[in-house]
């Protein structure tokens, strides 16, 4: 009866733990084991014993069948379609305003506005010197201007009216007017006037001018105005109030325009017009411009278009386009060139050193640990296999010696 049972039993015992040290002999143990100075056969383990070779093993299996050049461009080809691109483009660039607003605006601000500085003092300065030499030097846009703004410009009656208001007020007060008359009154000026009268008066006007002349009456006028000082300046504002001066004023201002000129006038004065501020800036364009960006604080105004261009919606919506343009951009330079840069890519990226270096770095512990979370079933039934063949050979034994 034990010649039956034993050799069932005990070639499922043998086949069981034979597999299982054998599994167990692919890690341990981790490090050799001497006796004396004769390593004891069998350690370390088979994986740690030959860790190196298998990390190169692992780095050609997967460089040579998994990363191939056409795996890594389908990879690529995945990653870098246009609408990842784009999303990734456009991040980078709101990312990079949203940085310059947050921890970078005074130095952003300064290179902006030595940008600035430079091209509004320094460089547009010399290209107005340059294109003044021109004869057609801004000859389109002058009359451009002129046709589009001044030929149809008018005065308003609050602007007529401020304007009425400034000349009597300041350019032309009492005072003003009253030492005009003096200086018009010279004794030659006063002896032309009246020569001129006499000569050209006919009439009634020719008795009155030989008779009495105007000399006296114009002398008289100019001592009054010299002695007289207040009491002239009070005579002269009144005939401005009583001869509605003011309001006639206005009213010619509002009835000024340039569409009541005779058209050949108005192609004259354009004309004119453009010769005049062309002439201008060939002789001091470029000292216009350079006195101009020197009196402009250029670091305020970076400040203040950054800010604008934080907030701005327009900037928001060209981000988008210019994501979409460089995505395209992209996407056909990556049709032509994609194959020689992944040729040139995986010498740069090393990944076959880094699989070596990854698994020679990994300590058997960690293989052992590892291999088994991933293959634990496949080992266990391995292990199994091993009890179950050495119990089916133990029951050929035991049928071989009952029979015989």
């Amino acid at each position: 009866m034990g010649l039956i049972i034993v050799p069932p039993v005990a070639g499922g015992l043998i086949g069981y733990f034979t597999n299982e040290i054998a599994i167990k002999m692919l890690f341990r143990p981790y490090n050799p084991l001497y006796i004396g100075q004769r390593r004891v056969p069998f350690t370390p383990g088979l994986i740690p014993r030959n860790q190196a070779n298998l990390a190169q093993r692992v780095a050609d299996t997967i460089m040579g069948s998994l990363l191939t050049p056409e795996e890594l461009q389908k990879i690529a080809r995945r990653l870098l379609e246009r609408e990842r691109v784009k999303a990734a483009i456009s991040w980078l660039l709101k990312s990079s305003i949203n940085q310059i607003g947050e921890s970078k605006e005074e130095r952003s601000a300064q290179v902006l506005g030595s940008i600035l500085r430079d091209l509004f003092s320094e460089s547009l300065p010399r290209l107005i010197k340059v294109l003044s030499r021109r004869e057609d030097f801004l000859e389109e846009q002058i009359n451009q201007i002129f046709d589009q703004v001044l030929i149809d410009f008018q005065f308003s009656d609050a602007q007529a009216k401020q304007l009425s208001d400034w000349v009597v007020d300041v350019v032309l007060p009492p005072n003003r007017i009253r030492q005009i008359i003096i200086d018009l009154l010279t004794d030659r000026n006063i002896q032309i006037i009246d020569e001129t009268f006499r000569e050209k008066s006919s009439g009634t006007y020719w008795l009155v001018a030989n008779l009495f002349g105007l000399r006296n009456t114009l002398n008289r006028l100019r001592a009054f105005c010299l002695d007289e000082k207040e009491t002239a300046n009070a005579r002269i504002q009144e005939l401005v109030v009583t001869l509605e001066f003011r309001s006639r004023l206005r009213n010619w201002l509002q009835s000024l325009s340039l569409q009541n000129l005779p058209v050949s006038t108005v192609r004259q004065l354009r004309a004119t017009t453009r010769e005049s501020i062309q002439s201008y800036l060939q002789q001091r364009g470029s000292d216009l411009f350079q006195s101009l960006g020197n009196s402009i604080d250029w670091d305020e105004v970076a400040v203040l278009i950054i800010k604008r261009l934080q907030s701005s919606e327009s900037v928001d919506q060209s981000l988008d386009v210019i994501s979409e343009e460089l995505s395209l951009i992209l996407e056909r330079y990556l049709e032509e060139e994609l194959e020689q840069i992944i040729t040139k890519v995986i010498p740069i990226l090393s990944i076959d050193d880094v699989i070596i270096n990854r698994v020679n770095a990994t300590s058997p512990e960690e293989l052992e640990t590892n291999v088994n979370a991933i293959v634990k079933n496949e080992l266990q039934a391995i292990v199994n296999l091993g009890g179950i063949l050495g119990f089916l050979v133990g029951t050929f034994q035991a049928v071989y010696f009952y029979f015989t």
